[in-house]
C-alpha cells in the first residue's frame, strides 16, 4: 500500500471535505491535468514537512487504465432506499443557486426549491465489472498507487454514478504494517497480516486492479490457535489501526467477546480473600523500583471495584527492593536482573513439570541439568586422587532448600540455576548457594521445595499474571549518553531490556500490560524503540495504544511528561487514558508524529480542570532541617496548611490500598525528610543565592549577563574566592549550555511548578534548592512532587533514595492509570474511545473515604 505521508485529524478533516467538493466537478481531460498538477505541487510542499510515523490517510490513487472496460452491472438502487443507505450523497444544501437538474435516479427524493441542489451522487449500485471481473458491495481490492509504489489494499463500501456521470466507489482502506506506526520494523508482524481503518474515501472506478481475498480472523483464540485456523487466502485482519493514539484494537465482533468473556476467568477470581463483585487480580512490577508504578496502579483499581495485588516485584537494585518489600509486605520482591528472572521463569517451569505439579507435558529428566552418575563418578574419583588435597572427604546433609535463583551467585562465572542451601546441623550464617546439577542426591528435598513453591507462588507460571507493569531503563536514548548509536539502538545493551521486558511479556502472556518511559524514546532514532515495542505487542496479538501524559495535569507541582503503553490480549477491553484532573502549563518538546499522542482536552472541548498544584501546596508544612540533617524519622511539629498536605499526611491504615496490620499501631511520623549534605563549598555557594523567585548562580559578584542572555565575567572586579580558595563562581556554572543556563544553584520559588525530579540531588546543574532555606530539597519534599503519601518510607543511603524517588513513576499518575484499567477489565470501558474521565482527583482519593484526614500533630 506504499506510505503517503501522514496528516493531522484536522487536516484530514480539510482535505476529505475539499476532494469531496472536487468530486462535484466535471472530470473532464482538462481539469484533470489541472489537478494532477495541482496535487504535484502539493506533493512537493509535502516534503518540507516533517516526516511522521503515521502514513497520510489519504490515498493517491492512479487510474488503472485509461480505456478500462468498466460498467456497473446491477440495476440502480432505488431511490428511497439509496436515501436510507447513503444520506449524505444526497443532502440537500442552500447555496443560493438556481435550481439543478435532478438526476433520474432520485427524481422522487422529496421537493427541490429555488436554493437547493442535489450533491454527489446520481445513482447508487450494487456491482460492478471491471476488466471483465465483477465486484460486489463489500469486496476487497487491490488499488491502483502512485507510480512505483504498492498496490493499496481497499474494502468496497460503495459504488455510485456521481452527477457528472463519471462511476465511482468509496474505499475503506486497509493498512500493511509498515502503513502504521510500526513502520521500518515491519518484519515483526506476519507479511500476510493488515489492519482495516475508518478512513474511507471516493475513487474513480478504473482505481481497481484485481480483487483480494482478505479473510476476516476471529479474536476469540490465541495467537497459536488462530494461524491454524487462518483459511486460505491473500491477506487477514483481526485488528483495526486508528490515528486517535495511534490506536491497533479488534474488530468489534461481539460474539466473539461475548464467548471469550464467558469462558475466560481471571487468575485467584474465587479466592476466599476476594469480596463478591471484587475479582482479584495479579500484578507483576518488572523494574520496580521502590514500587511508585504498581502501588499508584493498585490504588486507582481498588477505587474502581478491582482487587490489584502486587504479587511479585523484580529489581536490580537491592535499597529499592527493601523499601518496596517494608511498604508492601504481601508483595514476593526479588533483587535479580530482569534477564535472570526469566531464565529462572523457565527452569521453574520445568522443575513444576518434571515433579509433576504442573499440568503440562513433563519435561525430560536431562533438561533440568542434573548432573549424571558417571558425572559424580568421576567427581569423586577426582576428589580421591588429589593430592594437594589436606581437607579430609565430608559430606554434608541437606536440612532443606530455602531460596532459588538464576544468575552466579558464587562469582564462579558458571551461570545457572542455583538453590540457597540450609544446612543440617549449621544455622542461616553458613547457608550456601548450589548449583541445581550437584543437588541430583536430594530430589526428595528439591520435591519438598518446588511443591511448597508451586502452592504459594512464589513465581509466576505462564497465564499466572493478569497484567504486567515496567518502565525497562533505555539510557541509550538518552541525550546526556554521548555514545548513543540511533543506527543500531537495539545492539546498544543500554536499550536491551526493552527486548528483556518484551520477552517476558511473550512467555508469561498476562492480559494486560503497560509500559512507561521517557519521552526521549519517542525522539531518538526517529522513534525507532517505541516503534519496537509497539511492533512486538501487535506481533503478539495485543492491542495498543500510546499516550504522553504530564504528572502536573493529575495534582502535582511537577510538569514530568512521560510516554505510556497499553496491551490487552485479543479479547479483553484495551485500557483508555484519564484526561487530565488540572490545570498545567505544557513544557517539553514532543516530536510532531506523536503530537497526537498527548493526552489533554481538544481545545474545543469543555472541561472543568482544578488549579495547578504548586510548591508551596505540596511543602509549605514540613519543618525546617539544615544542609547538615541526620535525622531519617521525627515527628512533624506543624500542622498541614493546604488540602494537599492534609491528604499526603494520611496515616498507613487511612491510604486506600496501603493498610497493613503489622503496621497499623505505627505512630504518624514523617520519614526521609533530610536533605543530600552538599560539600563545604557548594554550601557557601548555596548561602550566597539570593532568597527570591529566580534566583541562581547569575545573582552572585562577578557575573554579568548580556543582551544575548550569556554570562561574562565582569571585568571591573577580581573573582571572588570561597575559604577553601575555590571560586565563588565555578567555570562549569559559566560555561554551561553554551552560556546560556539559569539552572546551575538556582533556586525554587513558592508559586512554581517544578519541572522533573531527578535522581541527582547536585545542584551544580539543576534548579534544586529550597525557597528559604539554604540546602536542596529533602528525599521527602522530593517524594511529596511524586505523590507519594508520607507513610511511604524508603530505605538505603541518602543518594540511594534520591534515586529511588526520581526513577519512580508519579503515584497520582499510576492511580488515574489503574483507574482505567479497572474499568476496562470489567467491561466498562469503551475502547473505540481513547480518552476517558476521572470521578476523582489527587490526592483526596489517597483516603479510604472522604471524611478521613491524617491527625494532624503539633507537638
Amino acid at each position: 500500500m506504499g506510505r503517503p505521508v501522514k496528516r493531522t485529524s484536522t487536516q484530514v478533516a480539510a482535505e476529505e471535505s475539499n476532494h469531496s467538493k472536487a468530486r462535484r466537478r466535471k472530470l473532464n481531460l482538462a481539469e484533470q491535468q489541472h489537478q494532477q498538477q495541482e496535487e504535484q505541487r502539493e506533493d512537493e510542499e509535502v516534503k518540507e514537512e516533517p516526516v511522521e510515523l503515521v502514513t497520510r490517510v489519504k490515498k493517491k490513487t492512479q487510474k488503472n487504465k485509461p480505456d478500462s472496460d468498466l460498467f456497473f452491472v446491477s440495476p440502480p438502487v432505488s431511490a428511497d432506499e439509496a436515501l436510507k443507505r447513503y444520506p449524505d450523497r444526497y443532502k440537500y444544501s442552500s447555496k443560493g443557486h438556481k435550481k439543478k437538474k435532478v438526476a433520474a435516479g432520485v427524481s422522487s427524493i422529496g421537493a427541490l426549491n429555488e436554493e437547493e441542489e442535489v450533491l454527489q451522487a446520481r445513482c447508487h449500485y450494487t456491482q460492478a465489472s471491471v476488466d471483465g471481473c465483477l465486484y460486489n458491495l463489500g469486496d476487497d481490492a487491490y488499488v491502483k498507487a502512485e507510480e512505483g509504489a504498492v498496490d493499496y489494499i481497499a474494502r468496497i463500501v460503495e459504488l455510485f454514478e456521481s452527477v457528472d456521470g463519471e462511476p465511482y466507489f468509496k474505499a475503506r482502506w486497509f493498512y500493511r504494517a509498515e502503513d502504521t506506526v510500526i513502520k521500518d520494523l515491519a518484519c515483526l508482524v506476519d507479511r500476510k497480516r493488515v489492519f482495516l481503518s475508518d478512513v474511507e474515501d471516493d475513487n474513480p472506478l478504473n482505481c481497481i486492479v484485481s480483487k483480494a481475498k482478505i479473510a476476516e480472523v476471529a479474536t476469540n483464540m490465541d495467537l497459536e490457535a488462530k494461524q491454524k485456523n487462518i483459511p486460505p487466502c491473500d491477506l487477514y485482519y483481526d485488528m483495526k489501526y486508528t490515528l486517535p493514539h495511534l490506536t491497533f484494537l479488534n474488530i468489534n465482533n461481539e460474539s466473539n467477546r461475548r464467548d471469550s468473556d464467558a469462558s475466560s476467568t481471571i487468575s485467584s477470581e474465587t479466592g476466599s480473600n476476594s469480596p463478591i463483585g471484587q475479582p482479584e487480580m495479579s500484578l507483576l512490577d518488572l523494574y520496580s523500583g521502590c514500587g511508585a508504578m504498581s502501588t499508584g496502579l493498585c490504588i486507582g483499581a481498588s477505587l474502581s471495584g478491582v482487587k490489584l495485588v502486587t504479587r511479585w516485584a523484580i529489581d536490580i537494585n537491592p535499597h529499592a527492593c527493601k523499601s518496596l518489600k517494608f511498604n508492601h509486605p504481601e508483595t514476593k520482591v526479588r533483587n535479580e536482573a530482569a534477564d535472570d528472572f526469566l531464565s529462572l521463569l523457565k527452569e521453574w517451569a520445568k522443575l513444576c513439570q518434571y515433579f509433576s505439579i504442573y499440568d503440562t507435558d513433563k519435561v525430560p529428566e536431562q533438561s533440568l541439568n542434573f548432573m549424571s552418575e558417571e558425572e559424580e563418578e568421576e567427581e569423586e574419583e577426582e576428589e580421591e586422587n588429589d593430592d594437594d588435597a589436606n581437607v579430609p572427604n565430608e559430606e554434608f546433609e541437606v536440612e532443606r532448600l530455602i531460596a532459588v535463583c538464576y544468575g552466579d551467585p558464587n562469582k564462579t562465572k558458571k551461570p545457572g540455576v542455583y538453590f540457597k542451601v540450609r544446612w543440617k546441623g549449621y544455622g542461616p550464617s553458613e547457608d550456601t548457594w548450589e548449583p541445581i546439577e550437584g543437588l541430583s542426591k536430594c530430589k526428595e528435598k528439591l520435591k519438598e521445595f518446588v511443591t511448597k513453591g508451586y502452592r504459594s507462588n512464589i513465581l509466576p507460571l505462564p497465564g499466572d499474571v493478569d497484567f504486567i507493569c515496567g518502565g525497562p531503563p533505555c539510557q541509550g536514548v538518552s541525550g546526556f549518553n554521548r555514545f548513543r548509536n540511533p543506527q543500531a539502538a537495539l545492539e546498544d545493551i543500554k536499550n536491551r531490556q526493552l527486548l528483556v521486558f518484551m520477552d517476558v511479556i511473550e512467555y508469561l502472556k498476562p492480559k494486560y500490560v503497560l509500559m512507561e518511559n521517557v519521552v526521549d524514546i519517542l525522539k531518538f532514532s526517529g522513534g525507532f524503540l517505541a516503534r519496537y515495542a509497539v511492533g512486538r505487542l501487535v506481533s503478539m496479538d495485543y492491542q495498543t495504544r500510546l499516550g504522553i501524559m504530564a504528572a502536573g495535569s493529575y495534582g502535582l507541582p511537577q510538569f514530568r511528561l512521560r510516554v505510556f503503553l497499553w496491551g490487552a490480549r485479543p479479547f479483553k477491553k484495551l485500557p483508555q487514558y484519564p484526561l487530565p484532573t488540572h490545570e498545567i502549563v505544557a513544557r517539553g518538546v514532543i516530536p510532531n508524529e506523536f503530537q497526537e499522542i498527548i493526552v489533554a482536552y481538544a481545545n474545543n472541548q469543555p472541561c472543568q480542570l482544578e488549579k495547578g498544584v504548586l510548591l508551596s501546596d505540596a511543602i509549605s508544612d514540613l519543618p525546617l532541617v539544615t544542609n547538615n540533617e541526620s535525622e531519617d524519622e521525627r515527628k512533624y511539629g506543624t500542622v498541614a496548611r493546604t488540602e494537599f498536605q492534609k491528604y499526603i499526611r494520611l496515616r498507613r491504615h487511612d491510604v486506600v490500598n496501603l493498610s497493613s496490620a503489622q503496621m497499623a499501631s505505627r505512630p504518624s511520623l514523617l520519614y526521609d525528610h533530610r536533605p543530600f549534605q552538599v560539600n563545604n563549598d557548594d554550601y557557601e555557594r548555596v548561602c550566597c543565592i539570593p532568597k527570591r523567585k529566580g534566583a541562581n548562580f547569575r545573582d552572585l559578584p562577578g557575573v554579568l549577563v548580556g543582551p544575548d542572555n550569556k554570562v561574562r565575567w565582569d571585568p571591573s572586579m577580581e573573582r571572588v574566592m570561597l575559604k577553601s580558595g575555590k571560586p565563588l563562581v565555578p567555570d562549569y556554572a559559566m560555561k554551561f549550555e553554551h552560556q546560556s543556563s539559569t539552572k546551575p544553584f538556582g533556586r525554587l520559588w513558592w508559586d512554581e511548578i517544578v519541572n522533573t525530579v531527578v535522581t541527582r540531588a547536585q545542584p551544580h546543574n539543576r534548579i534544586l534548592l529550597h525557597p528559604s532555606q539554604d540546602r536542596v530539597l529533602t528525599i521527602r519534599e522530593n517524594a511529596r512532587l511524586q505523590g507519594f503519601p508520607d507513610c511511604y518510607q524508603l530505605f538505603g543511603p541518602v543518594k540511594e533514595r534520591y534515586i529511588q524517588v526520581g526513577n519512580a513513576v508519579a503515584v497520582p499518575v499510576g492511580i488515574a492509570l489503574g483507574y482505567a484499567f479497572g474499568q476496562a477489565c470489567q467491561g466498562l470501558a469503551d475502547d473505540d474511545q481513547p480518552l476517558t474521565t476521572l470521578p476523582f482527583k489527587f490526592p483526596n482519593c489517597l483516603a479510604q473515604s472522604s471524611s478521613t484526614l491524617a491527625e494532624e500533630d503539633s507537638d
